[in-house]
């Protein structure tokens, strides 16, 4: 018989998740894994509504990233209408990706500011009761303040281009609903009423320079926790190879930075991609069909689009990339703790990229919708700040959707976590006859360094307390803590 510890939920997540670590009797860990214990119901759901509330329902999948789901389901339902992305008008491309450049700034400050920082700040064996937003908030105020206002300006981007901050809509199918207005540009371009899009940039830069300096004060730890080989996957610009979030073509390349995936089309991902099932978690495995289960996963988000990318298209974003890759000599960077770092590059090229929308006269025009030659499917692919997001769906002659095929983020990166729990449980847990609380938390931190959510992935109802059990050998439990 083995034993088990359960972490039950992992914390600083969005969403509900749950790690199992089996133990032979001589505390030696067996096996590790990452389960998802929400059932997801979306894809069934949404089958048999008209396709033009796709982009509207398919938000309420989360509160953190809907725009992201609002735009790659409109995305979608834009070639049903038979619309390609670059057909759209200009000025609806610009707004779009207004929006999603706020969305991705948003949340990516939610991410570092709230989730990760206090276990950089304060360490992974620290208190929990200091590890958290409030203790940043408590003894690096100034810091924490920027996070707040940098989030802030990003959920006011947000509300200005869809309406509200959360769950607003923006899109209609082959375009947006409304231009927008000068004077509501000139809000972000000030800094009257709010930190203005040139702060935010500023800030951006102060804090990849933090970034860099706890870097220099703590690169053992860094470049060596939860490091393992991975694929990486993301978009890239279709002209230059450039980092693109919102509209380009699939690039992958393995662990070595070997192209495994050549900038394909969007409307070809179905012939690159399978979905593996295990019985012990509702979220799928990912994977290139070519390549096979045990070496065709990749990483998603910040880290993946770094190394797959060829530069990055504002200025300061590509200095701070060069800097980036120079600390691999230009090759891959299989570092799971520098996707932090990674995220905050993509901070700063939001930033930029806001002020140079914002800026663009196109923004104001009221050409906002363009149309095409109806057809029976489409397909929708973002970057969304977790990763590369894909929407499908088909519908009949009735305008009701029939099949809708959602892949997230969060899957994508499913195997990569389950590969980071397992690095955590063969080098800080195994053989261990106690386990602490910052041994446990240990194994949140390389989760949360791929700022899952959970939500996206799966779908549930209810609340989850946490709940650590220790069993023997024989089954027994022999230790438990329980936190409503």
């Amino acid at each position: 018989m083995s034993q088990k510890l359960v972490i039950d939920p992992v914390t600083r997540v969005e969403g509900h998740g749950k790690v199992t670590v089996h133990l032979d009797e001589n505390n030696k860990v067996t096996d590790a894994k990452f389960h998802i214990v929400e059932f997801r119901g979306f894809e069934r759901f949404i089958q048999g509504h008209p396709y033009w509330e796709a982009p509207v329902m398919v938000q309420r999948l989360c509160g953190i990233c809907p725009v992201s789901h609002h735009l790659a389901a409109a995305k979608a339902i834009d070639q049903i209408v038979g619309v390609d992305p670059e057909n759209l008008s200009v000025p609806a491309q610009k707004i779009r990706k207004l929006l999603h450049f706020g969305q991705v700034f948003q949340s990516h400050a939610l991410h570092f500011f709230y989730l990760a920082s206090p276990d950089l700040l304060f360490g992974a064996e620290s208190d929990p009761l200091k590890r958290n937003v409030v203790g940043v908030a408590m003894e690096y105020p100034e810091l924490a303040k920027k996070g707040i206002l940098m989030r802030k300006f990003g959920q006011e981007i947000i509300k200005l281009v869809a309406g509200k901050r959360i769950h607003g809509i923006s899109t209609t199918p082959g375009g947006v609903h409304r231009r927008i207005g000068a004077k509501e540009r000139t809000y972000f371009l000030d800094d009257k009423e709010i930190p203005s899009a040139d702060t935010m940039i500023k800030w951006s830069v102060e804090i990849i320079d933090f970034m860099k300096s706890y870097h220099a004060n703590n690169k053992e730890f860094l470049d060596s926790f939860a490091k393992y080989p991975s694929g990486h996957l993301g978009l890239v610009n279709k002209k230059n190879g450039f980092l693109e979030l919102y509209d380009g073509v699939l690039r992958a390349t393995d662990a070595q930075g070997n192209t495994t995936l050549d900038d394909v089309p969007n409307d070809d991902y179905n012939q690159y991609f399978y979905e593996a099932v295990e019985k012990w978690s509702y979220l799928k495995f990912p994977y290139l069909k070519h390549i096979g289960r045990e070496k065709g996963w990749n990483r998603v988000g910040p880290l993946a689009r770094l190394n797959v990318c060829e530069g990055i298209e504002t200025p300061l974003a590509q200095k701070e990339w060069i800097d980036f890759m120079d600390q691999t000599n230009g090759q891959t960077n299989n570092m799971t703790m520098h996707t932090h770092w990674a995220r905050l590059i993509e901070i700063l090229y939001c930033a930029e990229m806001m002020k140079k929308l914002l800026e663009d006269d196109d923004i104001l025009s009221n050409d906002l919708t363009r149309k095409g030659e109806r057809r029976k499917e489409g397909v929708g692919i973002i970057e969304a700040p977790r990763g590369t997001l894909i929407h499908h769906y088909e519908v009949d002659d009735k305008d009701r959707i029939t099949r809708c095929n959602l892949i997230v983020s969060t899957t994508h990166n499913n195997e990569p976590m389950n590969q980071a729990v397992r690095w955590v449980a063969n080098n800080v847990l195994d053989g261990k006859s106690e386990i602490t609380e910052g041994m446990m938390n240990q194994v949140e931190v390389a989760i949360r360094a791929y700022d899952p959510c959970l939500s996206c992935a799966t779908h549930a109802m209810g609340q989850m307390p946490f709940e650590l059990q220790l069993f023997d050998h024989y089954g027994n439990v022999i230790d438990q803590k329980i936190r409503t």
